[in-house]
């Protein structure tokens, strides 16, 4: 079993520009510190998100060198170097290494689309050239292509190769690659959409460029064993959200928000209507529900 490279959210973080163009780096810093603060567990620099296709490579590793001194460790800093060029995402992430990174991220090649064969030397190629934690990146509807399960199996055995950011948008096949990889392989979910319904067995790590705060399209999650705390108001005005099933696992929850939503300007904490929390009797949950008037159901 590898080292897990983190566990719980981590904060695709945007890149802010000036207005000539040149990177804002006080506000990137207010930002960085600002997740930080409010309990992120990673930082992903320099991903779609960041826009780091349309930086030079000097404002590239710039904004990594920035966002790893800023982070000191708090939290990892995980740069995002993949390009569709294996030379230059070996030059990339060698230096993201060198500055200090504590991991990378590593999205398929594009536009020249290679073979599963091809990917395999793509993506080992660069897991040989450096010494550090690698996040490959599944995300087809951008890049044309996206890594098969076989392809996953291989390039899981690399040691350097920990996790996949899943962003397909398919749940089969996210379900399938967690069977297949097991303890090999971590998946974070990377599409925001697929939390209509989460119901990922076996991944509780979660790439995010926002919570489930505010969240209207989030109806269902299922958290799998690997939890210990839900905590942070991480569910407030989740309008529609219908249901939470908590594993027996999670053994603290509180300021949780699970089925409440702010309705008046004294915020008061009102269930929604229909909400169930599901869990194991004697359980957390089955406190949580009860300290909170929500309505409490045995998982199946």
């Amino acid at each position: 079993m590898k080292n897990t490279l983190f566990t719980g959210a981590g904060i695709a973080i945007i890149t802010p520009f000036n207005e000539d163009g040149s990177i804002n780096y006080e506000r990137l810093g207010e930002m960085i510190d600002y997740q930080i603060e409010n309990g992120t567990d990673a930082i992903i620099i320099c991903g779609t998100t960041g826009e780091a296709s349309t930086m030079s490579d000097e404002e590239h590793l710039e904004c990594i060198r920035f966002a790893v001194k800023k982070a000191a460790k708090r939290v990892p800093v995980i740069a995002g170097t993949g390009s569709n060029d294996t030379a230059y995402a070996i030059k990339l992430s060698k230096e993201a290494e060198e500055i200090g990174a504590d991991g990378l991220l590593l999205v398929t090649p594009y536009y020249n689309k290679t073979t599963q064969r091809g990917l395999i030397a793509h993506f080992t190629a660069i897991a040989d050239a450096v010494n550090i934690p690698i996040i490959l990146y599944n995300i087809p509807g951008r890049t044309g292509m996206s890594i098969e399960i076989s392809t996953a199996k291989v390039l899981a055995k690399h040691k350097n190769i920990v996790a996949v950011k899943e962003a397909s948008g398919n749940i089969g096949y996210t379900a399938k690659l967690i069977a297949a990889c097991g303890d090999d392989l971590d998946v974070y979910s990377g599409n925001d959409d697929m939390y209509i319904k989460v119901v990922i067995p076996g991944s509780v790590k979660v790439i995010d460029t926002f919570a489930f705060v505010h969240n209207d399209d989030i109806n269902e999650v299922v958290i799998e064993d690997v939890v210990e705390t839900i905590e942070s108001s991480a569910f407030y005005n989740c309008e529609n959200l219908k249901s939470v099933t908590v594993p027996k696992s999670v053994t603290t929850m509180r300021e949780c928000g699970l089925g409440l939503e702010y309705e008046d300007d004294d915020n008061q904490d009102v269930a929604i209507d229909g909400f169930v929390l599901y869990g194991v009797k004697g359980s957390a949950a089955e406190s949580y529900a009860k300290d909170n008037n929500l309505k409490f159901a045995e998982a199946k």
